[in-house]
């Protein structure tokens, strides 16, 4: 037996429980492993919540994200003992994911521990966390450097601006933070922000093309607050945008792309090939700074998650929030 969190759709709409289940309710997979730690992202929020159709089909075991040991492996990549980490691939959305105590997973999935990291730090991190990395790669592999300017992280008191925000400073930009809770400046400058906004300033619909503030920017937000940070992004500038905290809708105009050359970088973390991947766990092996890390992340047991879907989608969950699955 073992215990995970278990979503079941009703006439009145999700139900989430903490069950116990059978081995034999495991899914297909070449590799079975013992869940150390996973994590609690926005997406999984919506999935516990069903405030979107996040959830393929029913039941469903939610969490996009996992670390643990392997138990057992037909795959010829891993071993019973080797430390594996998974983020993505639809896991939690069409198959069982990380929020319980066992997972079988196609071993094609997984990622190797790096060696910088223990199993908690990987989930610390997590598909927040990556994503974030991946947000930072793509501004650099399109040419947008510290000297050119500022760099906006949107959202970032949360788990993907929070992460975003340390790689940047610790890469040497100078990190504009915008969130719309006034308390967390101090934490923001603690992970390396420069400067925190108000959100208010870009959530409210604006101008075609604004004032140029940035050489680029991390949008974890969209809506309307992407097509102000497009507006007011430099010439040649670009923004990776991964989010839709805000809305999935782009209320923009053409303005920023043809006047000023600006570019708008689509970044997706579930089904990025494992070169990237792998790319992106290897430079956060040795950018991440562990005890801004540490700052950043709250811990929680499995028993803990479900209400606190409701507040991670309500903006008043700071960081990263990591959940140890054995208690």
């Amino acid at each position: 037996m073992y215990r995970a969190i278990v979503l079941n759709k009703t006439e009145s709409g999700v139900e989430a429980k903490l069950e116990s289940l059978d081995e034999q309710a495991l899914p297909e997979g070449d590799v079975t492993v013992r869940v150390a730690w996973s994590t609690l992202n926005y997406k999984d929020g919506l999935a516990i919540t069903g405030k979107a159709p996040v959830v393929r089909h029913y039941p469903m075991v939610p969490g996009v994200d996992l670390s643990g040991t392997v138990e057992h492996s037909d795959h010829p990549r891993w071993r019973p003992g080797d430390r594996v980490i998974l983020n993505g691939w639809g896991v939690g959305e069409a198959h069982p994911g990380g929020l319980a105590e066992k997972a079988r997973l196609k071993g094609d999935w997984l990622v190797p521990l790096p060696e910088a990291f223990d199993l908690r730090q990987a989930m610390a991190i997590g598909t927040a966390g990556y994503t974030a990395m991946l947000c930072v790669l793509a501004l650099a592999r399109q040419g947008v450097r510290p000297d050119q300017g500022d760099v906006l992280v949107t959202g970032a008191g949360g788990g993907v601006g929070s992460i975003a925000v340390m790689l940047l400073a610790g890469r040497g930009y100078r990190v504009v933070a915008s969130t719309g809770r006034s308390g967390e400046a101090a934490y923001l400058k603690g992970l390396g922000a420069a400067e925190v906004m108000d959100r208010a300033e870009l959530s409210s619909p604006g101008k075609p093309l604004g004032k140029i503030r940035w050489a680029g920017a991390v949008d974890t937000v969209g809506s309307h607050t992407l097509a102000n940070v497009l507006a007011s992004t430099c010439y040649g500038g670009s923004v990776a945008a991964c989010g839709l905290a805000q809305g999935m809708d782009l209320p923009a105009t053409v303005a920023p792309f043809i006047l000023r050359g600006v570019n708008l970088l689509g970044v997706d973390s579930v089904y990025t090939p494992m070169e990237r991947r792998l790319e992106a766990w290897d430079c956060l092996a040795r950018e991440l700074d562990p005890e801004r890390l540490a700052a950043a992340t709250t811990e929680v047991a499995l028993a803990e998650v479900i209400p606190l879907a409701e507040r991670i989608l309500a903006g008043q969950v700071r960081g990263r929030t990591v959940v140890d699955v054995n208690r």
